[in-house]
């Protein structure tokens, strides 16, 4: 490392989804998916069901666990409905759990004890902190090539995310990536928006902080909303973000210390603040108000997660999408991705695991339907699909599953984890410009050594 390196749709009859034991709730822009044409479409793709040999499991029940709810959990009970109305009487009882601490709390008693429902949601990044105490089983390999799932089928740094030593633990469903929302008409009546739809003249600083001051002018208030005074989630991605352009890694080994570029991370937390100024975007926004402040039109972008696409478009925000511009050089997704994962059974039903798998892949071969919500399918042949090119704006933030970047893997990181409240914790007087970056960065730096100089909790 460089610089000053720190080692320091309908119901089917007769098969039903159950939640909690009630009835469900009713380059250039497209560059990336240029394969598709090849593909023929989702009918040559065999997107609706699985391939392979018959399960001998032929009725019962599959307890599945996750914590998606709204129309997250919607589109998921639709994707479910289908595979059961391939399947006979198979029945999938959803168990849906609080998002968060509640929910990998529940998942991890519910392992140790091996009486685990037969498959469960876990994001992905958070398989660091249970694969190693065995709280997870492996897939099987040679069964899911045989569905038609395997390498070849994803992206490799999504697909290799997966893996726990030689073993596969989680199949990634998606990714959700910290992405650029721009509003369409302000773009284009401050003369930034190029003639592929996306903002252009912002691959620079001083690019884009011209784009942001010109849009601002248009709305009468800022260039660009970004939300972090009480959220250290956001304020970790937009740091992660910039920070991994700049071509900056974080390493976290077990006893320590933390490995990251000083020199790197100021830059990144001085352009932040940069940005922070009351002009190009309020200094101290919450994440609630940064998001009303785009969706009332009142800002010119917006810097957050996909899954605020839904709300936009019930606001009637006239808005596109795309990955946040390579500003530093190398282009980077911050993200997560929802996954699945069998978490660990004291004795299970081999006929069952391999239908759990047959679900698996017909979700994954029909996630189409999961772009809805904003998440970037990672299964090739959909994110491939011609169905899925002509989505809007989802296809136009495509690329971003060849540029993932998680979180350095370890026991106290992933979406939910204690990783980015430690650097909240330690960084928000750093965003709000109370005391300089170098101060706040090395408390930090503090905070995750004493982390790691002990012993693993698993």
């Amino acid at each position: 490392m460089n610089g000053r390196t720190h080692r320091a749709g309908p119901h089917v009859p007769g098969h039903r989804t159950t939640r909690n034991g009630a009835a469900p709730p009713g380059p250039s822009r497209r560059n990336f998916l240029l394969g598709a044409g090849a593909l023929g479409g989702a009918a040559a793709l065999g997107l609706g069901g699985c391939s392979g040999a018959a399960s001998a499991f032929t009725g019962g029940t599959l307890d599945f666990w996750h914590l998606l709810t709204g129309p997250d959990g919607q589109i998921l009970t639709r994707m479910l409905e289908d595979f059961q109305g391939e399947h006979g009487d198979v029945t999938v009882n959803e168990t849906v759990l609080a998002w968060g601490r509640p929910y990998y709390t529940k998942l991890a008693m519910a392992s140790a004890g091996g009486r685990a429902p037969d498959v469960a949601v876990m994001h992905i990044a958070r398989l660091p902190g249970y694969a190693p105490g065995g709280m997870l089983d492996s897939w099987d390999l040679d069964l899911l090539e045989e569905l038609g799932v395997g390498p070849d089928t994803f992206p490799e740094t999504v697909w290799e995310k997966g893996f726990y030593g030689d073993e596969l633990k989680a199949i990634p469903l998606d990714m959700h990536p910290f992405v650029l929302y721009y509003n369409t008409d302000v773009a284009e009546q401050a003369g930034v928006l190029g003639p592929d739809g996306l903002l252009e003249g912002v691959d620079t600083e001083e690019g884009f902080r011209d784009v942001a001051l010109r849009m601002g002018e248009v709305t009468g208030g800022h260039g660009l909303s970004y939300g972090y005074l009480d959220d250290a989630a956001n304020m970790w991605r937009m740091f992660d973000t910039w920070y991994t352009q700049m071509g900056g890694t974080i390493n976290l080994p077990e006893g320590g210390p933390m490995e990251i570029d000083e020199d790197k991370a100021i830059r990144t937390l001085e352009w932040i603040r940069s940005l922070l100024d009351g002009e190009v975007a309020s200094a101290s926004n919450l994440g609630s108000s940064a998001i009303a402040e785009f969706g009332t039109q009142r800002a010119g972008m917006f810097m957050g997660g996909v899954w605020e696409i839904q709300s936009y478009r019930d606001q009637g925000v006239p808005f596109g999408m795309q990955m946040i511009p390579p500003i530093f050089g190398r282009p980077a997704a911050y993200c997560d991705s929802h996954s699945f994962v069998l978490p660990h059974q004291s004795s299970p039903d081999p006929d069952k695991r391999r239908m759990v798998h047959e679900m698996v892949a017909s979700l994954l071969k029909s996630s189409v339907q999961w772009a809805d919500a904003g998440h970037l399918p990672v299964y090739l042949p959909v994110l491939e699909s011609e169905e899925y090119s002509q989505l809007d704006p989802q296809a136009d933030y495509a690329e971003a599953a060849e540029h993932a970047v998680y979180d350095p893997p370890a026991y106290f990181t992933g979406s939910g984890a204690d990783f980015s409240e430690y650097f909240g914790d330690h960084l928000l007087q750093v965003y709000t410009g109370a005391v300089p970056p170098e101060r706040g960065l090395q408390n930090f730096i503090d905070r995750i050594n004493e982390l790691l100089a002990k012993p693993s909790p698993l």
